[in-house]
């Protein structure tokens, strides 16, 4: 997944961080089904880097970032999806491709620990997301076998689970080092502009190139199966030259930022790793991020399952869907932006949470006709699109609240574990209802999603967050009532 995407699934049910959403950061990503996994920047960096190298490495960031989504937009969202069920994979094997980017998140303390220790973030980050890229190439040659039937269609399912497992670990290892190089980089005044600014760059480019990937997979001569090959081999030579941009980034040696930070950092080093237990404020916003992840992703994954597979709609259909979807979240950043500086990102995650949490129940109403496919489901994908938006946007702003400068690396990494592993028994959980006739199946998933979002805001009602307006005036503001106009006699 995109080391900067702030989700891992989407609105439009997309796994953008296989997502997070992503799409997990988040991953954006992606619409209707992002949960909350994402990472988050400290706070303050401690030193300063010349104005010149800023912007030449944000410049090169936002470029790294159009690339890269290019290549998470294949191996994690419709297309990849629509390939496994040519193979013949199952709703539970969907599922449980879904949750290996969950589970691995788990990893991320490790990974935490292991970038503190080497000498350079952009060779590690090389390494790390170089060769976790490159592991996708082995699908290409299996492909040729399965066209040839030299191997069973199932072997290649299982091939692709080997790669998504350990490609996945992989970014785990490497992701908390990237976001920590991503903090020094950019400074705390610029980040809500510069973040806005390269989150529209990654959702036009995938507004654009989604639906082009899908026609292309759909109409190659070959048939599907040889589209996604030639398809995957351009967005893995699109993510490996997306990293050839990190050299125009200001290298960071992580141990002389540990080194400057020394004289705040204080206390036992015991105390300092479980100090996140003692911070009360935190733990409501993780109890709400792991609710939050295990309710989103117990339907997740299976939006795009439900019109590849229940629906037998086209793949370049979905990534028209999915396209609508991200135009909509592009168009809606910067008003969930400025209203959020206005009222707080809480309050703003409260209201459009419902919304979000309610969305799953629209899915019911679906079919085949022509009111579906040229209005409903377009409808649905730009309402996830937008809603998430807003969403992701607050999601990471809000953390950055909660969480306190000293000791940040350890909250962040707590912050994407808990989520992803409850992100993952939501998506088996899903996977086990959808497969189940006696219990609806993927009607079901949808609204046990919905009743189970709307329990999962009930934590974040009480996190506090510094210059939030409090929910009560909110409604007062939003809802103003006009108060009864007592006429008092004069007195002659």
């Amino acid at each position: 997944m995109n080391p900067l995407s702030t989700g891992l699934l989407n609105g439009a049910g997309i796994v953008v961080e296989f997502q997070q959403t992503e799409k997990d950061l988040g991953l954006k990503v992606q619409p209707e089904d992002k949960a909350l996994s994402e990472t988050v920047l400290p706070a303050k960096p401690p030193f300063k880097i010349p104005k010149a190298e800023i912007r030449t490495s944000l410049r090169a960031l936002t470029t790294e970032g159009a690339l890269a989504t290019v290549f998470y937009s294949i191996i994690g969202g419709a297309l990849l999806s629509n390939f496994l069920l040519d193979l013949g994979a199952s709703a539970v094997e969907i599922g449980m491709f879904a949750s290996i980017a969950q589970l691995t998140n788990l990893l991320q303390p490790l990974g935490a620990y292991l970038g503190d220790r080497i000498n350079s973030r952009n060779w590690y980050s090389l390494l790390i997301f170089g060769t976790s890229r490159l592991l996708w190439l082995l699908i290409v040659p299996g492909i040729w076998l399965v066209s040839t039937s030299r191997i069973q269609p199932h072997q290649l399912v299982l091939l692709t689970l080997a790669i998504i497992w350990v490609a996945n670990i992989l970014e785990a290892l490497g992701r908390a080092s990237f976001f920590t190089w991503v903090a020094v980089l950019v400074p705390e005044r610029l980040r809500g502009r510069y973040f806005g600014f390269r989150n529209s760059v990654v959702n036009l480019t995938n507004l654009i190139s989604v639906p082009l990937l899908g026609v292309a997979v759909s109409k190659w001569p070959g048939g599907a199966l040889s589209g996604f090959g030639v398809v995957l081999v351009v967005g893995i030579v699109l993510g490996i030259i997306s990293l050839g941009f990190h050299f125009l980034m200001t290298d960071v040696n992580p141990k002389l930022v540990h080194a400057a930070a020394e004289d705040t950092e204080q206390g036992a080093s015991g105390e300092r790793v479980f100090s996140f237990l003692k911070d009360a404020n935190f733990l409501r916003f993780l109890l709400y991020s792991g609710l939050w992840s295990f309710a989103v992703n117990v339907s997740a994954p299976f939006f795009n399952l439900f019109l590849l597979g229940d629906l037998k709609l086209d793949v370049s259909v979905v990534t028209l869907y999915g396209s609508l979807g991200a135009g909509a979240n592009l168009l809606m950043l910067m008003f969930w932006g400025r209203l959020a500086d206005r009222i707080g990102n809480r309050p703003l995650m409260i209201m459009v949470g419902i919304l979000v949490a309610l969305t799953p129940l629209l899915w019911l109403e679906a079919g085949t006709a022509p009111i579906f496919l040229w209005v409903w489901f377009p409808l649905l994908h730009i309402l996830g699109g937008a809603t998430w938006a807003a969403i992701d946007l607050c999601s990471g702003n809000l953390m950055m609240s909660v969480t306190p400068l000293r000791n940040q690396s350890i909250y962040f990494a707590v912050a994407a574990a808990v989520p992803g592993i409850t992100g993952a028994i939501g998506i088996s959980i899903g996977g086990y209802v959808a497969t189940v006739t006696n219990l609806g199946g993927l009607p079901m998933v949808f609204a046990l999603s919905a009743v189970l979002r709307l329990f999962a805001l009930l934590p974040l009602v009480f996190v506090h967050e510094q210059r939030s307006m409090p929910l009560g005036q909110l409604m007062r503001v939003l809802f103003p009532v006009t108060q009864p106009t007592k006429l008092i006699a004069a007195k002659e």
